[in-house]
């Protein structure tokens, strides 16, 4: 029944490894269901309700794209889109969160519609392979950059700069401006999490060196206990395996549709859907393809499929009560432990349900025990930079802008931009611009758009 549901012997795999790939993917993204939360409360928000949405959200669509698409991705509220729509909405200082809400909500449909008339499908035959393999590769830098902070090896602290400007004369007061200087280098090894991280990085290389199955679940397992003794693992006295969530105070339907449409959002609108769709397609198609469930001219049956699953998620995410859901790079941690299927995707949504309950449970895994997880998908991911042609600038250069902006940004979106500006400006300076799509042009110039007039 499950190898007919999800096609497992046609995909090389087994139930025990799918299953291990989602419990994988479901430990390297549980972190979302505490952070998002002390995002969002800063609008406002209940961090109760936001903790519920985020569970209910990543677990039923996540389900819905294991069974509906049959692709072994997990979805939940986007880092990044959570630190925008916090921004949009700060108490106090920008619009309402529920009428935020609404901002998201109407993104959904306008993805929605792009999906339903294939423009979004449309994407994955336009962009370049040079550009698909450097997406591939920068989510693979993005992904580590994010798991050595998480593991605190890599520390950013900032040092206000004052500086005084008179800029009306000498009669005028002077005005004081604050710069920051930001300091990137290493965590000290007196760092408790920095030694589990490394202790986690150490077993997890040399599991995956030596092909172990569930290499990276037993790397998380392993780091999370090793951190007990030493602090990073935090159990709480009263800690218990089961707790049920408080139901006070819930977000679903709240968001205010209308308050958007009558503060004339469109802006705030574009935005949310701008990002969204770069990111999402950056995460679907690059570890779909690292999966080989995507070929090597980025055509695949099932790509519109998880593309309306996607954007259908943002809607109902938003109804529940949290930011733009999406596709997780972190998708990609369980597809490096062999998971090819919806059975990886319907576990980890299953796990996020059952976080609902076992919430204390997920809580206690520290990131410095997810963060090897990360760096070794990482290794795996950017070993597609191979298949960049190199010896052609015009293909060389757009796909270095792309890989390196995303991580040195914090942007996935950024980096799929900065190559698409810079591949179509060689193709046509080059003569070669009957090579380049025709979405390619009308992407160059949203892009630009976005870019130069709502960059604010």
């Amino acid at each position: 029944m499950v190898d007919k549901l999800f096609k497992l012997k046609d995909n090389g795999t087994t139930v025990k490894t799918e299953i291990i790939a989602g419990i994988t993917t479901f430990m390297t993204m549980a972190y979302i269901l505490f952070l998002n939360p002390n995002i969002l409360g800063v609008t406002g928000m209940d961090k109760n309700a936001v903790f519920f949405a985020t569970a209910i959200s990543a677990g039923f669509v996540t389900i819905a794209m294991g069974l509906f698409v049959n692709f072994p991705m997990a979805l939940a509220p986007g880092m990044g889109l959570n630190a925008l729509f916090a921004t949009v909405a700060l108490a106090g200082v920008g619009m309402p969160w529920k009428t935020a809400l609404g901002a998201v909500f109407i993104s959904g449909l306008i993805f929605i519609l792009l999906t339903v008339t294939r423009i979004r499908q449309i994407l994955v035959v336009a962009i370049p392979n040079s550009l698909k393999r450097a997406i591939t590769v920068g989510i693979g830098l993005f992904i580590t950059i994010i798991g050595f902070k998480l593991s605190e090896i890599m520390v950013i602290t900032a040092k206000v700069m004052p500086s005084t400007l008179n800029a009306l004369g000498k009669s005028a007061a002077p005005i004081t401006l604050k710069f920051f200087e930001w300091n990137i280098g290493m965590g000290s090894f007196t760092n408790h999490s920095m030694l589990v991280f490394l202790i986690g990085l150490g077993i997890a290389a040399v599991l995956m060196a030596l092909k172990v199955k569930g290499s990276l679940l037993i790397s998380i397992v392993a780091a999370t206990t090793i951190g007990i003794p030493m602090g990073v693992t935090v159990i709480p006295a009263n800690f218990t395996f089961f707790s049920l969530p408080d139901f006070h105070h819930l977000a679903i339907g709240a968001l205010d549709i209308k308050g958007a449409f009558n503060m004339g959002i469109w802006t705030v609108v574009f935005t949310f859907t701008f990002v969204e769709l770069f990111d999402t397609f950056g995460t679907l198609v690059g570890t779909a393809m690292k999966a080989g469930l995507i070929d090597p001219e980025g055509n695949s049956p099932k790509i519109g499929k998880a593309m309306l699953v996607d954007a259908i998620g943002i809607s109902f995410g938003a109804l529940m009560g949290t930011s733009t859901v999406t596709t997780y790079v972190e998708s990609a941690a369980g597809i490096g432990e062999g998971g090819r299927t919806g059975l990886t995707a319907v576990t980890t949504g299953v796990l996020f349900l059952l976080a609902l309950v076992l919430a204390p449970l997920a809580g206690i895994i520290p990131g410095a025990a997810t963060a090897p997880a990360l760096v070794i998908v990482g290794v795996l991911m950017s070993s597609s930079v191979i298949e960049i042609d190199f010896t052609d600038f015009t293909e060389a250069f757009p796909a270095f802008l792309t890989f390196i902006l995303m991580p040195l940004t914090y942007s996935i979106a950024n980096g799929i931009a900065g190559g698409i500006i810079a591949y179509t400006l060689l193709k046509v300076v080059t003569g070669k611009w009957k090579n380049v799509h025709w979405m390619m042009y009308l992407l160059f110039l949203l892009v630009l758009t976005r870019y130069i007039f709502l960059s604010k």
